[in-house]
């Protein structure tokens, strides 16, 4: 959602919602390290809940980022395990993390002992030609050992060579069962779904299953979704 969910988008959709948790752009922690940290996680106070959503596989890197996070009062620091772009792999994170899942659990662990709040982890199903669904368990259970207790699934594979992060949000088929079989196996997880969720009835469909529903562009073509969506909202920590 880079260049979408800026924090003037983000208040546009906080007027529809009183309770939808947003998630801010994807900001690197080269960018913090080294950039205006000011622009980069400055936001309205009006946005809360809101999480901030960083990219990076550095431990050291992602502790000093999230804790910078806290203390400019985010509610939640989320780490980018789903982006394909092939700008985002040549930084080494993003969806290619999702091949190195003990240094995603090294990154989340140097998160969760600088800040106190929540550190949750957005992935996808697999990569590339992986579909086997042993592929994504084993990546959310080595990161729950680290101390992350929120996972947001999308619910394709991210296909890192061959198709640009349109297609890769379009040609890999959704598999949602095995984003339901996640919460079946790790019932004391929280477990959202995200990826070709349009409509308030798919939602309440999903919600049987798992514990929250993440909604991406579709949230930014048709805002009002966001506002009929609050009432169907489930607690997260």
């Amino acid at each position: 959602m880079m260049d979408w969910t800026d924090r003037h988008c983000r208040f546009f959709h906080r007027l529809l919602s009183q309770h939808t948790l947003l998630y801010t752009e994807m900001v690197t922690t080269g960018a913090i390290r080294h950039g205006s940290v000011e622009r980069h996680l400055r936001f309205n106070a009006e946005e809360h809940p809101v999480a901030l959503q960083l990219g990076g596989s550095d431990a050291a890197e992602l502790a000093f980022a999230a804790k910078l996070g806290e203390q400019w009062g985010y509610n939640e620091i989320n780490l980018n395990c789903g982006c394909p772009s092939d700008r985002v792999q040549r930084g080494a994170f993003g969806a290619c993390l999702m091949n190195e899942p003990q240094l995603v659990a090294d990154g989340v662990k140097a998160m969760v002992d600088v800040v106190s709040v929540p550190v949750t982890v957005k992935h996808r199903i697999g990569i590339d030609q992986i579909e086997s669904y042993d592929f994504v368990r084993d990546f959310v259970g080595t990161v729950k050992e680290a101390g992350c207790s929120v996972f947001i699934v999308h619910a394709r594979n991210a296909w890192l060579q061959g198709l640009s992060p349109k297609q890769n949000r379009e040609i890999p088929p959704l598999r949602y069962e095995l984003a339901y079989q996640l919460k079946k196996d790790f019932p004391e997880l929280t477990i959202g779904i995200n990826g070709g969720i349009t409509t308030n009835q798919q939602i309440v469909e999903h919600l049987k299953e798992v514990d929250g529903v993440m909604i991406g562009r579709e949230a930014y073509y048709n805002p009002w979704l966001t506002s009929e969506r609050g009432r169907w909202r489930h607690d997260w920590p």
